[in-house]
């Protein structure tokens, strides 16, 4: 059985609250397959209410939710069900993101897969809009990250790499080469698949990390360069 149909079977038995069902997992201790039903549904959810959160719901913002989340076509009812449910939520993308929090752990490494999504659709026409930044820092504060680790994660989108790869690293630029490289194959380890997944990131959007990856890594080559 694929995600997005256990969506639809979950949103069923909490009476297509998502609110409900977020706090509901959030208050008993889950499994992995029940982690990652709750991060989905989260990601859609806080996804709906970003996109809106310049005012308008672009093509482009809604190409690149599919490009996150790779749905195969029989199943984008299951999706817009829920994108569809958080746009007419009348309950704040704070109290979503609060719920995702206290589902995972504070600066958990899954929640960093959210706030990549969301700048991934925040992106998506080109511009960084003031209100969808706002957005985005204050679902990093409900998750608990600090603004300087907020900071790094915002370098992977907004900045080239290559203009500060030891924010990218999140490590001192005095720091010793023993130290980057420690810094580097912990993130690596990290961002393993099989990793991810045990944390309850669904196998079909494992995607996020792997792009992390690729962000990680070419930080390190240019520090390796720099340090030649």
């Amino acid at each position: 059985m694929s995600i997005w149909t256990r969506i639809g079977e979950a949103l069923a038995l909490v009476g297509d609250s998502i609110g409900g069902f977020l706090a509901k997992l959030a208050q008993s201790r889950t499994t992995i397959p029940e982690r990652s039903l709750g991060f989905t549904i989260g990601m859609i959810a806080l996804g709906a209410k970003m996109a809106k959160a310049d005012g308008v719901v672009t093509n482009d913002e809604v190409a690149a939710f599919k490009q996150i989340f790779h749905v195969p076509q029989s199943e984008l009812a299951a999706v817009a069900r829920v994108f569809n449910l958080a746009k007419q939520d009348v309950a704040g993308y704070e109290t979503y993101a609060r719920q995702i929090a206290k589902l995972f752990h504070a600066r958990a490494l899954i929640l960093e897969n959210v706030l990549d999504g969301l700048f991934h659709i925040a992106r998506a026409d080109g511009i960084l809009h003031p209100a969808e930044l706002v957005f985005l820092q204050d679902v990093g504060a409900l998750f608990g990250f600090p603004e300087h680790e907020f900071a790094r994660i915002k370098a992977r989108h907004v900045t080239a790499g290559t203009d500060d790869p030891y924010l990218i690293l999140g490590i001192e630029r005095e720091a010793d080469m023993a130290a980057v490289k420690a810094r580097y194959r912990k993130l690596v380890r990290d961002n393993h698949p099989d990793r991810q997944i045990a944390a309850g990131v669904p196998a079909e959007m494992v995607v996020l990390a792997t792009r992390r990856l690729a962000h990680i890594n070419a930080a390190y080559d240019c520090i390796l360069k720099e340090r030649e």
